[in-house]
């Protein structure tokens, strides 16, 4: 994909880097949306996208979101994001991954990846041999730098606001059995519920 074709995607607007690698058998997208904060900070997502094109528009939209999420959260980061174009399952092997590192590195530390959909901790562990400019690996980290169950936690609370909301009460009332059982689908089982 040129870059004529990242800039013309509707979803382009406001992006301050976009760039596309096709190296080997990597093909992966990796955006800075904002860095007015501090070095844009995403996931790194693999997934077999029917064309670039759908790759491009997910990494366009999830990085914007990494922007506001990072804001919101009153962090001194900016949003990013990076897309492997591939089926995990089938197409990630150790040298995809350290074509990934190399591809991230190459970005001079405007980007810091970590685990996201398709990847895994032992996957940024793999990244992190060209690059040091991955998170969520260190194993004294709250759930070893898995970050799932902090998301699942997050929606948690999310879905408890828009119900409380939506209901007009702090109380839980009739809706505690559908709160606890969300809670117990998303987060795993070294996580306790609160």
């Amino acid at each position: 994909m040129n870059k004529a074709e990242i800039e013309n995607h509707p979803d382009f607007e406001g992006h301050e880097v976009v760039e596309y690698r096709e190296a080997g058998n990597l093909k992966a997208f990796i955006a800075v949306h904002n860095s007015n904060l501090g070095p844009a900070v995403g996931g790194c997502r693999m997934f077999p996208y029917a064309t670039t094109t759908d790759a491009l528009t997910d990494l366009l939209r999830l990085s914007r979101g990494m922007t506001y999420k990072s804001a919101l959260a009153n962090l001194p980061l900016g949003g990013g994001k990076a897309v492997i174009i591939g089926n995990p399952r089938v197409d990630k092997h150790r040298d995809l991954l350290l074509a990934m590192g190399d591809f991230i590195a190459s970005l001079d530390g405007r980007y810091i990846t970590a685990e996201d959909s398709g990847t895994s901790t032992a996957d940024m562990q793999v990244i992190r041999e060209r690059t040091k400019h991955v998170s969520g690996v260190e194993e004294a980290l709250e759930h070893g730098g898995d970050p799932s169950p902090s998301t699942a936690y997050g929606i948690f609370i999310g879905i408890q606001a828009a119900v409380q909301f939506s209901i007009g009460s702090r109380g839980p009332g009739r809706h505690q059995g559908r709160h606890t059982r969300c809670w117990q689908c998303g987060v795993s089982s070294r996580t306790t519920s609160r």
